[in-house]
């Protein structure tokens, strides 16, 4: 080459057949590069990709968090403590414990809503003695005076020794006041009547039913059944105090509540309501008990109980008939949506979990699923429309008229029911991923069977598959050496193009819940929060973010698809 050969433009110089330069610049491979790489589109599209394989697949490894990993803190809430409902029930003191059946008890409450002084249960006659408005006194008559009515007179037969002019007088007013029961000198007495014959009963108190509450003021103080008696006597009947055994107690307090004090200790309480703490093992002091009390009674709504821990503000609201004692307590809680902050960058979602890193794991699962749906996709379409491309005839009628059916099966709605299914059979979230891969996968292989086969009818009249033919080549190696091999620019891509839509539909299912189940993550069901109003409009990072993954990843894959078209056939621009 002379000194002016070189002073020329490398592109105005000449260059020999064999030259290596030259060489390079046909390669077909090199050409396709090149028109690739100078689309514009298509390198943002790679770009994209690139990052959204980097985010995914390394993310997820860089990640402090798990993807399942849920996140738990503290805070002051106010959760419910007690709860007060007015003392509406009969409750029972039996002197001997198993003495009143159940029967008995039901019988009772019949007969105590019936204003009646009797019942029988279990083939005893029982005798209720009315205390007052909220108690009674249980007996079981024992027959001790027989009266047989003649012409208006009453003739007496003593059977115990208990006759006299004052139980005689009591028992004829009884009757003629038509009550059922009496007392005389102290004790009580029931009536039971047969046409002109009654038997006077001496009552043997077996239990105490009241709708009072009362508990001893310390473990040291046991109530006895007398006392019980004693003080609801007094309760009832408004007394200020009563005897019992050479000791005097008093009642300090209000209608329906009342302190029982001896000696200036108090040793009982009597209330008309039940307090109950919500959790088991919880006490509740007489103090606390005493100011819950005043506020329900007052109608306040909060109030505040110091102790030696300091000032405790408790709040009290009327559910119906009930009162709810509600305070502040340090609890544990899951950090359900959590707006984004250094520790979670993108929030927490409804079960607690970091979002950033469910994005990461999410991706992965997106992007194999359409990888893994292309690939079933081409290999069934390759091998079909290789084979009906090219033998042509009979072949090609009938896996034509297989596609076709494939291509009439409405895919949304076998969709839903396989997925129905899947979720009636409660299949494992993994066996779950596979099986709509094969499922996608199976569904969508007709389109690239219909291409594949359609170039293979152009090519096999070609001179190479005359060649091939005659030197001898099995008819697999023709078909998938030299075929297919053909073909595969433009199954790159239709693979391009078709991973978007494959993500697509993925996303949509899971959307639905048909796809992929908790605990894995997947763009789609990550997005799956946006069914709801209230999430979608006040927790915008949960959402966004997973639907912007969606909508660049199909964007990259498009992109890509495109720049792919081009370079492998410039004309389809034009």
């Amino acid at each position: 080459m002379d000194q002016n050969e070189k002073k020329l433009p490398a592109e105005n110089q000449q260059v020999a057949l064999d030259d290596e330069r030259r060489v390079k610049v046909l390669s077909p491979g090199a050409l396709v590069a090149k028109r690739f790489f100078r689309n514009r589109l298509a390198m943002v599209g790679l770009i994209i990709l690139v990052a959204m394989f980097l985010f995914s697949f390394v993310g997820g490894l860089i990640s402090p968090y798990g993807e399942s990993q849920v996140f738990e803190g503290y805070d002051m809430l106010l959760q419910d403590y007690a709860s007060v409902t007015q003392s509406t029930d009969y409750r029972f003191t039996e002197i001997e414990e198993g003495t009143l059946s159940s029967s008995a008890k039901t019988q009772f409450l019949l007969a105590a809503s019936k204003n009646e002084s009797t019942f029988e249960a279990d083939g005893t006659t029982y005798s209720l003695i009315k205390e007052g408005e909220k108690t009674y006194t249980v007996g079981i008559g024992q027959p001790v005076v027989e009266v047989a009515t003649l012409l208006g007179k009453y003739t007496y037969t003593d059977k115990a020794g208990v006759l006299n002019d004052q139980l005689k007088a009591d028992f004829e007013a009884a009757l003629a006041e038509d009550r059922q029961s009496f007392t005389s000198g102290g004790t009580e007495y029931m009536i039971q009547s047969a046409a002109k014959f009654h038997t006077i009963c001496q009552v043997e108190p077996v239990a105490l039913a009241t709708r009072y509450m009362m508990e001893a003021a310390s473990e040291d103080f046991a109530i006895s059944y007398d006392f019980r008696l004693e003080a609801l006597r007094a309760m009832e009947n408004g007394e200020p105090s009563f005897e019992l055994d050479g000791t005097t107690y008093t009642l300090e307090g209000k209608e329906g509540e009342a302190e029982v004090m001896t000696g200036g200790e108090t040793v009982a309480y009597i209330s008309s309501y039940v307090i109950q703490p919500v959790e088991n093992g919880v006490t509740i002091d007489q103090e606390l008990k005493a100011m819950i009390l005043e506020a329900v009674e007052n109608g306040q709504t909060e109030f505040v109980y110091t102790t030696a821990d300091g000032d405790q503000e408790f709040k009290v609201e009327r559910k119906d008939t009930q009162f709810s004692i509600r305070k502040e307590s340090l609890t544990k809680l899951i950090k359900v949506y959590e707006y984004p902050s250094m520790e979670h960058w993108l929030g927490t979602d409804a079960n607690g979990m970091d979002i950033l890193t469910r994005l990461m794991y999410g991706g992965r699962i997106s992007l194999l699923i359409g990888f893994v749906v292309i690939l079933i996709e081409v290999v069934i379409g390759v091998v079909l429309g290789g084979l009906a491309g090219y033998f042509g005839k009979w072949v090609d009628n009938l896996i034509m008229r297989t596609v076709d059916v494939f291509n009439c099966i409405p895919t949304w709605p076998i969709l839903i029911i396989i997925g129905s299914i899947m979720d009636a059979q409660r299949i494992d979230p993994t066996a779950r991923i596979y099986m709509m891969m094969l499922v996608l996968g199976i569904l969508g292989w007709p389109g690239v069977a219909r291409m594949v086969r359609g170039q293979i009818l152009s090519l096999r009249e070609q001179e190479f598959m005359v060649a091939a033919e005659a030197t001898g080549l099995s008819v697999s190696r023709r078909i998938f050496r030299h075929l297919v091999p053909n073909v595969i620019p433009q199954l790159i891509v239709i693979c391009t193009m078709g991973l978007g839509g494959i993500i697509l539909t993925e996303s949509t299912m899971s959307f639905l819940g048909l796809g992929v189940k908790f605990p894995y993550a997947s763009w789609g069901n990550i997005i799956q929060s946006v069914s709801n109003v209230y999430v979608m409009t006040n927790y915008w990072f949960v959402w966004i973010p997973a639907g912007f993954m969606i909508l660049i990843t199909v964007l990259g894959f498009n992109f890509v698809g495109d720049g792919l078209r081009d370079a492998f056939d410039p004309k389809m621009k034009r």
